[in-house]
């Protein structure tokens, strides 16, 4: 989500924003590299009428990142990542999160085929590109997934557009089936220096007529320390059969030297077939941030979540050390 060549270098929308960590690619030989990171947490969740709270430790993710820039314009990525399984049983599993290969045919046109993932969305599916510990949680209605399939990048100084054909643009990375094709259709521009919004609109097809749409739009502008973002979501047919999804964000990050803070309310509401809603979430987060040293930020995260379906409200604390290299 959002990433352009790594998901590392991502980094220069959220953690660089609090501190110039260091993520340079480490050289291994010619034309290869590699990069990567660490990224452990300690989370305490307080939920009304659960019967106790619960307190988790846990290496979240680790992910090593190859990289090889050869002749005439072509490159090849490979991210390898160590992580749950999610299969909800305290399982690990290594698997290959993206590969692709890329061709470059000018300063300004690109194309890649293979695994990737969605440029769609403000919040990064990496811990690196975060301003803050938790996603909203939302991202599986509203963005693209990673994908299989081939995309085609144009990038100019003010406007920037993609298009990608792939397999399955919401849910399924390893789908092979290409009977039931997605697309993706991206237009950024960036009027003037520190502002810049991206609009993306995704569907894709099914066995019935029902094919599923997503939109999804955001702006951000950063001046100095601060960064202020807005995302906007509509979605059909992505949550179940039949259903229709709307969600929005709003954040604003401070960062001074070492240390920074993040302010995130976001929502977002599940309607089924019949127009009852089945979801109505949302959420504050307050995330001070602190970088020790090149490599290392430490993220502190309160969040206050509320479900008016349930009528269940949650509390939730994480202390997160993030490592990059």
């Amino acid at each position: 989500m959002g990433i352009s060549k790594s998901k590392i270098i991502a980094l220069t929308a959220g953690i660089a924003a609090v501190s110039p960590l260091s993520h340079a690619e480490i050289e291994l030989g010619q034309g290869f590299s590699v990069t990567g990171f660490v990224d452990m947490s300690f989370v305490y969740v307080d939920e009304d009428e659960a019967a106790s709270t619960s307190k988790t430790f846990a290496v979240d993710q680790v992910e090593t990142n190859f990289m090889y820039q050869g002749s005439n314009g072509v490159s090849a990525q490979v991210d390898i990542e160590y992580g749950e399984s999610g299969t909800g049983n305290g399982e690990d599993e290594t698997f290959v999160e993206q590969a692709f290969i890329t061709k470059q045919i000018n300063d300004s046109f690109k194309v890649k085929a293979g695994r990737f993932l969605s440029y769609s969305g403000w919040e990064t599916e990496e811990p690196t590109g975060l301003f803050q510990y938790s996603g909203t949680g939302y991202a599986p209605f509203f963005y693209g997934f990673y994908q299989q399939g081939v995309s085609a990048y144009y990038d100019s100084e003010v406007v920037d557009v993609a298009f990608s054909i792939v397999n399955d643009v919401f849910a399924d990375p390893i789908e092979s089936d290409t009977t039931n094709l997605g697309s993706e259709f991206m237009v950024a521009v960036t009027p003037v220096e520190g502002l810049t919004a991206k609009l993306f609109y995704m569907t894709q097809s099914t066995d019935t007529d029902d094919d599923k749409e997503a939109i999804n739009f955001w702006t951000a502008y950063s001046t100095g320390g601060l960064t202020l973002a807005f995302e906007y979501n509509t979605a059909e047919e992505t949550a179940f059969s039949g259903s229709e999804a709307d969600g929005y964000l709003l954040m604003a990050n401070y960062a001074s030297g070492d240390y920074g803070i993040t302010l995130r309310y976001h929502d977002f509401e599940i309607e089924d077939a019949f127009g009852t809603t089945t979801v109505d979430a949302s959420a504050i987060t307050i995330a001070p941030s602190m970088a020790v040293g090149d490599n290392l930020l430490i993220v502190a995260e309160y969040r206050m979540d509320t479900d008016d379906v349930s009528d269940i409200d949650t509390d939730s604390f994480a202390l997160e050390a993030l490592f990059t290299f």
